[in-house]
């Protein structure tokens, strides 16, 4: 039986490939806006009604997007301003609560009469999500009253400017301010009030949003491979959000001209950078631990492109949500509609790198198409080749992509966690790239004993090369290579799960089929990748059960659903980073090390890229390391003391 195809949701292609020129954008802008006024309901209402949450901001969203079109000149017209204000009169007549909605958990100050706007419009439901989607409805009102003065009456802009300050109070005074702890929101908010401050001459809104981003968001910022990040839902990277942040942090250095702003959304940018394979994928956050936002994100991965010199726009988007938020295909539902209006009047390019140089940080090599992200601890867990996603295997709950010990009483260890600092050399040279990790670790038995990988890419494949002492373990150890899990790869503009490999001209392997195993001369096909060892390479599969990936009852789930079936809330509130790190196994992709290497020393040699041949590797000694030959070039990996200053040694010349 074929397995059924698992596509993840909400990563397509990358963003910098969606047009953006005027034209584009007209057209785009035209067809929505004609969608909108022709599916306006007699009363005003602009709300898309297949939509239940996330609605309390529709319609005041959708006639900024009114006044986006008027201030761009794509249409000015007496049905498209009457279409405008009809939407408005609705909001303030209709959506904006001025009673405490039962059940909301985070008021500072009860039955304060102040308007807010509500997540879902039924009285009592969901009032936890009330904070949202008030700053939402603020951000819209401040871009009605800037970009809609031609187009609103006298009369409206008034009341607007009314409620829009009363937004503000509700979020600031009445409630805790960000109760989710999700540090996009609290940026959003931040925006609005500097928006609402400079278009009122209030100074004293824009003092007290200086304040709140200092005291709420910055000072509680985490470090994550150095990089400090907002708190999302009690972590610091998020899928979803941390390019929304990106985009909150490009608009509120816009209005304010404040420093803090880009230097803090330069810190994000770079984590993405170093994150984010060559192709634009990633995994892990928070809340969304791989999905991909589309507009909401643009206009900060643009701008911040720009300023640190990196294609973000490599990120793989939402293309059903590109340009507008659209709950119908086709129709605007008005949430993130001040996304589109900032993207549509911004004048930012995106940077596109030379081609033909590899891309180091400490945490990453990029090169072409290939690339390889590596976690704190700089253990790879995502490589990325032949337009396919490899990602860490788990072992007995240990994750990685490394040297795996299993002992004679069956325990098993993943040479990965180092004890001490790490050290990091990187060269380029001859048009190869490449990356070499040395670790102390230490072993079931209290040994310890250095672990050296290397990452070497011409842009097309990664060659990695381990290199230890297999004197420090015992005899009667099994040692092995986990070289990751063949998890997504391109097809179209859509990436499409792994369910099955194979040999070359092999049969399919069912990945879901419990407990089975499948040998291999060398080579093993996922996707758009071959990986090929110098040595042995077999697939394991785990047994049945829920905290295992895969098996018959998890393989047509993403890894993002597995994590929130194992996590803590069902309902998604929770980090699915835990329920990842509750998955026992996963498959286990095994090279055995080559049979020509040094005494006492075990090397493993592994190619990620798209030709199947055979990859042969041979391995000696010399006094001062070990040197690797491959097809494509030789290295010498230095001893792993390093030189006299204690740096390490990497040598590399292209075959």
């Amino acid at each position: 039986m074929t397995a059924a195809a698992v596509y993840l949701p909400s990563q397509h292609a990358s963003v910098h490939d969606l047009p953006d020129d005027d034209g584009e954008l007209r057209v785009v802008l035209a067809e929505a806006v004609g969608q909108a006024i022709a599916r306006q309901r007699p009363d005003g209402n602009f709300e898309d009604q297949s939509v239940v949450d996330d609605i309390g901001d529709m319609t005041l969203g959708v006639v900024s997007l009114l006044c986006l079109a008027w201030r761009r000149g794509d249409r000015r017209d007496p049905e498209l301003r009457d279409a405008a204000r009809r939407g408005l009169d609705f909001v303030l007549a209709e959506r904006v609560f001025r009673t405490d909605n039962p059940g909301e958990p985070f008021l500072l100050v009860r039955d304060s009469g102040l308007p807010y706007a509500r997540y879902v419009l039924e009285t009592g439901e969901h009032p936890f999500g009330d904070w949202p989607s008030t700053v939402w409805a603020l951000l819209h009102a401040v871009n009605v009253l800037e970009f809609g003065r031609e187009v609103i009456t006298e009369g409206q802009w008034a009341a607007l400017s009314e409620v829009a300050v009363g937004y503000w109070r509700w979020l600031t005074e009445a409630s805790m301010f960000n109760p989710q702890q999700t540090a996009n929101q609290a940026i959003g908010a931040v925006v609005a009030g500097l928006t609402l401050g400079r278009l009122l001459s209030e100074k004293s809104i824009v003092d007290v949003a200086m304040f709140l981003y200092h005291s709420e968001i910055r000072a509680k910022r985490i470090v994550d491979r150095e990089l400090r990040l907002p708190v999302e839902h009690g972590a610091g990277h998020d899928q979803n959000y941390l390019p929304i942040s990106l985009t909150f942090l490009a608009r509120a250095y816009q209005v304010s001209g404040e420093q803090c702003f880009l230097d803090d959304g330069d810190e994000i940018a770079r984590h993405l950078e170093m994150r984010l394979s060559a192709r634009g994928f990633d995994y892990g956050g928070p809340r969304y631990s791989e999905q991909h936002c589309g507009c909401e994100g643009m206009l900060g991965l643009r701008f911040f492109s720009g300023r640190i010199g990196a294609e973000l726009g490599r990120y793989l988007g939402d293309r059903r949500v590109a340009h507008y938020c659209a709950a119908t295909p086709g129709v605007p539902s008005g949430h993130f509609a001040f996304a589109t209006v900032w993207f549509f009047l911004d004048e930012h390019r995106w940077y596109r790198a030379p081609s033909g140089k590899p891309v180091h940080t400490r945490y990453s090599l990029r090169h072409g198409e290939v690339s390889v992200s590596l976690t704190g601890q700089l253990t790879p867990y995502l490589i990325d080749a032949g337009g396919t996603a490899v990602i860490e295997s788990i072992v007995d709950h240990q994750h990685g992509i490394g040297p795996l010990v299993r002992y004679a009483d069956g325990r098993r260890t993943l040479l990965t966690r180092p004890l001490g600092p790490v050290r990091v050399r990187d060269v380029t040279d001859g048009g190869l790239g490449a990356k070499l990790v040395t670790k102390a670790v230490v072993t079931c038995d209290q040994v310890m004993l250095s672990v050296q990988q290397l990452y070497v890419t011409d842009g097309e494949r990664l060659c990695l090369i381990a290199v230890l002492d297999r004197t420090a373990l015992p005899l009667n150890a099994e040692l092995t290579f986990l070289a990751g899990l063949p998890y997504a790869s391109a097809e179209g503009a859509r990436q499409r799960r792994i369910r099955t490999v194979s040999e070359p001209d092999g049969e399919p392997f069912d990945l879901a089929e419990a407990w089975r195993a499948l040998p291999t001369k060398g080579t093993l096909l996922a996707g758009g990748l071959a990986l090929s060892s110098a040595a042995g390479l077999r697939v394991e599969n785990p047994p049945d059960g829920p905290a295992y990936f895969n098996n018959p009852r998890t393989a047509g789930m993403t890894q993002e659903q597995l994590s929130f079936w194992l996590g803590d809330d069902p309902r998604g509130y929770g980090n699915p980073d835990e329920g990842w790190r509750r998955v026992i196994a996963t498959n286990h992709v095994l090279a055995e090390p080559i049979a020509d290497a040094p005494h006492g020393r075990a090397v493993f040699a592994l190619c990620y890229g798209t030709d199947p041949g055979a990859f042969e590797v041979s391995a000696d000694e010399p006094l001062d390391g070990v040197r690797v030959r491959t097809p494509f070039f030789t290295a010498l990996v230095g001893h792993p003391a390093g030189d006299v200053g204690g740096e390490p040694v990497l040598r590399l010349s292209v075959a």
